[in-house]
This record gives structure tokens, sequence and C-alpha cells, in this order.
């Protein structure tokens, strides 16, 4: 699952995203800003999945705070998603397990504050037989625990925390900017860039000032990763 996006397919060993995986992603910080753009920087994931696979997208969260309007502006809207509210993080990976072996969704995003070693593997396991992307939004629990030091049989792991939009010759907000941080990879070396946030296509872009001198958007073609 490549962003199409040179900055960072170049850095993703396989040259994308690998579909059948377990991905975690957590926000830099506790704060709701850093929150927003890591639940965004997975939706958009998850729309170019859907929309390429042509199936919903099953979100699974034991709480009820998901704004359906805002993943929609993140490229996945309310029509495409599946939600699934289950009582605690025990029932929640069992409700992602079947729901991968079940096959409908064409990915999985699934919130938790605490994950072992032996249910990320299982994850990963499911998510490698089924081909299917399994997308963990890693919750912080307290404020001075990072939620990726706890070990994780995850292909990837990745921070996200929001970054200074551009400015505008006119008044008004620029459009998001997120700090994106590999933090760890099989088969490849951490990283960290600046991106534009996802449009109403799941679609992210390098900014023009940091990039070659204008946006390079990303696209929503898929490729094998090894």
């Amino acid at each position: 699952m490549p962003f199409e996006l040179a900055a960072l397919d170049s850095r993703l060993a396989g040259g994308g995203l690998r579909a059948g995986a377990l991905h975690e992603v957590a926000a830099q910080t506790c704060s709701l800003c850093d929150d927003a753009a890591a639940t965004l920087f997975l939706a958009g994931i998850a729309a170019r999945e859907a929309r390429h696979a042509g199936g919903p997208v099953l979100w699974v969260s034991c709480r009820s705070d998901l704004y359906a309007p805002g993943l929609a502006q993140g490229g996945l809207p309310s029509a495409e998603v599946i939600h699934a509210q289950p009582r605690d993080d025990n029932a929640l990976l069992a409700v992602v397990e079947d729901a991968v072996r079940d096959g409908t969704p064409s990915a999985v995003v699934a919130e938790a504050g605490r994950i072992s070693m032996v249910a990320s593997r299982r994850l990963q396991l499911v998510a490698a037989d089924a081909d299917l992307p399994v997308l963990l939004l890693r919750r912080h629990r307290r404020r001075d625990r990072d939620p990726l030091g706890e070990p994780s049989a995850a292909w990837t792991r990745w921070r996200i925390a929001s970054a200074p939009s551009g400015r505008l010759d006119v008044a008004g907000v620029g459009r998001a900017r997120w700090s994106v941080e590999m933090a760890r990879q099989r088969g490849g070396e951490p990283f960290s860039l600046i991106v534009e946030g996802s449009d109403e296509t799941g679609r992210l872009a390098v900014p023009a000032a940091l990039g070659r001198g204008t946006a390079e958007t990303a696209g929503t073609a898929r490729v094998a990763a090894a």
C-alpha cells in the first residue's frame, strides 16, 4: 500500500506499507491536536485501501468519541465505515480477529490503550493470513508513558504530531501539517518528516516550501511489498 509520495515511499521497505500486516500509530503526546492527527493519519490509509478494495472499513473502539465529519474531511466518509464498540480491550482484540478472518472489511482500524506482545503477534499473524491491513491506534494511558515503549510484533510503528500550518496570503488557517515519525519498521530505518495532512480523498502531500517547489500529492495505487 504505497502512499505514492516519494518522501515517504522511498523510506519504506518495499516501497509502501505491507498490506497483510499490523501497523501501529501513536500520537506524539497526549494532546488533543496530536491525537486528532494520529487518528486522521490512519483514516487516510484506510480510505485509500477502501477505494482500492471496494469494501468498508471496520473501526473498533471502546470509546464513543469518533467524529464522523472529521473522518470525512480526511477521506473516510461515514458510508464507508462500520463502527464497533466493544466493552474493553480484550473484547476489542477478539472483534478485530473475527473481522479479519471473515474478510468483509478492506481494512480494520482499532483503538487500544494496552496490548500485550502475544496479542500483537496474533494480530500480525491473522493480518498476514488474510492479506488485510490492521491499523492499530495506540492510545496514551498516562502522560509520562509512551504507548510505543511496549514491545510489539507490528510491522511498522509510527508517532504522529501536529505541526504549524503554512502561512496564507489571506486571513485563515492553511492545510494541516503533521510531523510523521517512523519509530520502527521491519527491513528499514527510522525516519521523520513533515507532510500536509490527508485531504478529502485521503491523500497526503509534501509542503511546497519543503519539497521541490510544488506540493506533491499521494495517489491510491497499491503494490506488493516484499
